[in-house]
């Protein structure tokens, strides 16, 4: 098995959704001080604030719930392809999403409908636009699901199962692949130290450090299970402990527990 950085070096792009913040854009920091050789480009509504001048990346901006623009972004992902980094095996990190914590459906029911959107239509539609490119030069597509997606998740239930979608659906599709050159992992985490929880309608504090991972160890997790080929991976000892006893339960009852203890501990923290 290679290591983390040698892993890293095998790929001469790197393309991310929702590299403006949080995970995605410790994926950029992180990658681009292993790999300073690489080229990054982010797809996301903002720029990404990253104080490097010696780091390669072309930002277009883009709203990843519009299917028009994401056909935009991916057609500018095609020329940074040709012309930024025109040889070599391709990284897609498909990382953008959000949640909303309540009842549903919240406050809109299109609120709801822009977060599959951005959860899971974009990733469908970004991989399978630029799947003809990946086959050509190889490469390896990443997922960002949740430890939510082991589980329904009262409260919090259109992104569980959002979240549940891009986990079997990127199983499933690394499969498919076998033999082509491309493979897929998707990666699971758990509570993170980011703006996930404020964005997803949380008071500050929702969520303790002491249960949550920063969004460097998620990268750090990504990056090994990418060196040792693994087509899943589940972030945090902590994590992989509770899914593994999650998964030993019938539905029914999971599902009430995690009612309860959302319930109890989130609910409570959710903005008026």
């Amino acid at each position: 098995m290679p290591s983390p950085e040698a892993a890293l070096k095998q790929f001469s792009a790197v393309v991310i959704t929702g590299g403006s913040s949080g995970i995605g854009k410790s994926f950029i920091e992180l990658f681009g001080k292993l790999c300073p050789e690489l080229s990054f480009c982010n797809l996301s509504r903002r720029k990404p604030d990253i104080n490097d001048s010696k780091l390669k990346l072309r930002h277009v901006t883009c709203d990843l719930s519009d299917p028009a623009q994401v056909l935009r972004g991916v057609s500018q992902v095609k020329d940074f392809l040709t012309n930024d980094a025109p040889s070599g095996r391709i990284l897609l990190i498909n990382n953008s999403g959000f949640g909303i914590y309540g009842r549903f459906p919240g406050s809109s029911t299109a609120e709801q409908l822009e977060m599959v959107d951005v959860n899971v239509r974009a990733v469908v539609q970004m991989t399978g636009e630029l799947m003809p490119v990946m086959k050509e030069r190889g490469g390896v597509i990443v997922t960002l699901s949740s430890v939510a997606g082991f589980q329904p998740t009262p409260f919090l239930s259109t992104y569980g199962a959002a979240k549940a979608f891009v986990l079997h659906w990127s199983l499933g599709l690394n499969a498919e692949l076998k033999g082509t050159g491309v493979s897929t992992l998707v990666v699971c985490p758990g509570p993170t130290a980011t703006d996930f929880f404020q964005r997803a309608g949380l008071q500050k504090g929702a969520v303790p450090d002491m249960f949550g991972e920063t969004s460097e160890d998620v990268v750090n997790s990504t990056l090994r299970a990418i060196a040792s080929g693994k087509s899943m991976v589940v972030s945090g000892w902590a994590n992989k402990i509770a899914m593994a006893v999650v998964t030993k339960f019938p539905k029914p009852f999971v599902t009430w527990a995690s009612g309860m203890l959302l319930d109890r501990f989130r609910m409570k923290r959710v903005k008026a």
